[in-house]
């Protein structure tokens, strides 16, 4: 049985950082790109970062762009995402999925893998 699961999550002041991880299983995970995907109250799922299978090549939304890190450790089949200066709009529910869950850039919970989510909330 596939599941990732992540964590990490948790209520955080402006300016402050938080470290989410997803813990994978039931795939080979080190064949896999990866992603972290968001979804803000009321809105739709948005990309955030993806990693190549090796850890070698990542990529990132532009906003993230200087304050979002994504790693991987496939040794121990988990993927991370150091989120630094947190702002109040980065609020929202985080997911880590197999990067094949989109089609064109439009991402679904219908395609691939998914985790749970985990929440971040920022404010003072």
């Amino acid at each position: 049985e596939v599941q990732l699961v992540e964590s990490g999550g948790g209520l955080v002041q402006p300016g402050g950082s938080l470290r989410l991880s997803c813990a994978a299983s039931g795939f080979t995970f080190s064949n896999y790109l990866m992603s972290w995907v968001r979804q803000a109250p009321g809105e739709g799922l948005e990309w955030v970062s993806t990693i190549a299978p090796g850890g070698d090549m990542t990529y990132y939304k532009d906003s993230a762009k200087g304050r979002f890190t994504i790693s991987r450790d496939n040794a121990k089949n988990t993927l991370h995402l150091q989120i630094d200066s947190l702002k109040t709009e980065d609020t929202a529910v985080y997911y880590c999925c197999t990067d094949d869950s989109h089609v064109g850039g439009t991402w679904t919970f219908d395609l691939g893998y998914w985790g749970q989510g985990t929440q971040v909330t920022v404010a003072p």
